[in-house]
């Protein structure tokens, strides 16, 4: 007897066994079919959070980015957008946070940010994104990853904060790394040369103006007390590719401000940087560029080159602006994205074997061979012309020079 009830107590375990491994088995295919379901999810956040007073911009510093991927052929970016491994689950946005650190933040191409972006019809400018706003990663109805925003900001919307620069829309790039050549351009189009003002004459028979210095200025119309840039005109810039006039070098001199409306208008100089000459040109202080636009890859094929850069530098690196012989008739708006390639150089083959033993004459005889070209950097362009765009780098994994070509990347 007691046999049997131990037969039956342990028959009793074992489908008890059986039931909980069919059950886990069930489970598991249905955690299993609900993992592979097309419904959205949060992606794993597999990184270390970011430190929540730590901005995006400040994150990419301590990681080392440089917004380049270099490292990655060419044929890898028709993949579509590619999730970088340390993109966190959830991201709140801080003041100081940019467009392109938080695109860098979560892809591996931060061009591809409008691929991803899920834009919510119920949120009043879902395009722009505020300090405050938190952003989740996670995968669409179709498997691929989504940014989805999650207004927030409660202080944004403190009828006392409103009217501060600071809770506006967070800019694509950094306002500061442009500030400076907005107001003081280091390169003039043709269009400006042509029709700015110019200063006729400096008064008291002066030479050369300074500050405290006056000077009359033709065919200005603005009322007193307008400021504007005070611009010395230099050399051509010339389009490599057909030898067109493209715009010419320029070099601030000092700060105008309208005394006397008229024609000519009369005005006072100041934080003067050089000496101000007749035939310098008068030149609005540009502080009015848009800079929440979304960075994404043109439209079309670009293929240019770098024509000038600020400062004169021999060698470009990163935040240093650039201009191209690129604009918007060849389909270049603010915010393309544009890859800077080191142009290869031409050089002679001294070595070729099949020369070997042969009668020589030098290497100025022998055969030229063209160096490919490297993948340097990455552009994103922020003010355009018809001919010719500014553009800020914002990756650089090798130095840059004048010629360099840029293309889509």
């Amino acid at each position: 007897m007691f046999l049997d009830q131990s037969v039956k107590a342990r028959l009793a375990v074992s489908l008890l066994s059986c039931a909980a491994a069919v059950a886990g088995c069930s489970s598991s295919s249905s955690m299993s079919k609900a993992d592979s379901s097309p419904s959205s999810a949060p992606v794993a956040d597999t990184s270390e959070p970011i430190p929540p007073d730590m901005t995006a911009t400040e994150a990419a510093v301590a990681r080392g980015d440089s917004g380049d991927t270099s490292a990655v052929s060419e044929g890898s970016y028709s993949s579509g957008p590619v999730i970088n491994p340390s993109a966190p689950k959830s991201y709140t946005v801080k003041r100081g946070d940019t467009l392109w650190d938080i695109s860098s933040m979560y892809l591996r191409d931060p061009w591809l940010w409008p691929e991803i972006w899920y834009v919510n019809s119920q949120i009043q400018n879902p395009h722009l994104i505020y300090p405050g706003d938190v952003l989740s990663l996670a995968y669409g109805a179709d498997g691929r990853p989504q940014i989805r925003l999650e207004r927030g900001g409660a202080a944004r919307l403190d009828p006392r904060l409103r009217s501060s620069p600071l809770d506006g829309a967070i800019p694509t790039i950094p306002y500061a790394a442009i500030a400076s050549f907005l107001s003081r351009p280091a390169v003039l189009t043709a269009e400006q040369v042509k029709r700015s003002p110019h200063i006729v004459a400096l008064r008291d028979e002066h030479m050369i103006g300074g500050t405290g210095h006056e000077v009359y200025v033709r065919n200005l119309k603005a009322d007193q007390n307008a400021r504007f840039s005070v611009m010395h005109v230099g050399e051509k810039l010339r389009d490599p590719d057909d030898g067109a006039v493209l715009g010419y070098e320029g070099t601030y001199t000092a700060t105008a401000l309208v005394t006397a409306p008229g024609s000519p208008a009369k005005a006072m100089l100041s934080d003067s940087d050089r000496e101000t000459l007749e035939g310098d040109l008068l030149l609005s202080i540009d502080n009015n560029v848009p800079l929440n636009f979304t960075p994404r890859a043109p439209a079309q094929n670009v293929s240019g080159r770098i024509i000038s850069v600020v400062d004169g530098v021999q060698l470009i690196g990163q935040y240093q602006i650039v201009v191209i012989n690129r604009g918007t008739r060849h389909g270049v708006e603010s915010g393309s994205v544009l890859a800077v390639d080191r142009a290869g150089a031409v050089i002679r083959d001294d070595h070729n074997p099949a020369r070997r033993g042969a009668f020589s004459l030098g290497s100025s005889f022998a055969e030229k061979v063209k160096l490919p070209n490297e993948r340097a950097g990455t552009l994103l362009v922020f003010k355009t012309f018809d001919r010719l765009s500014y553009a800020l780098v914002v990756g650089a994994t090798n130095a840059m020079r004048v010629a360099d070509v840029v293309r889509n990347p």
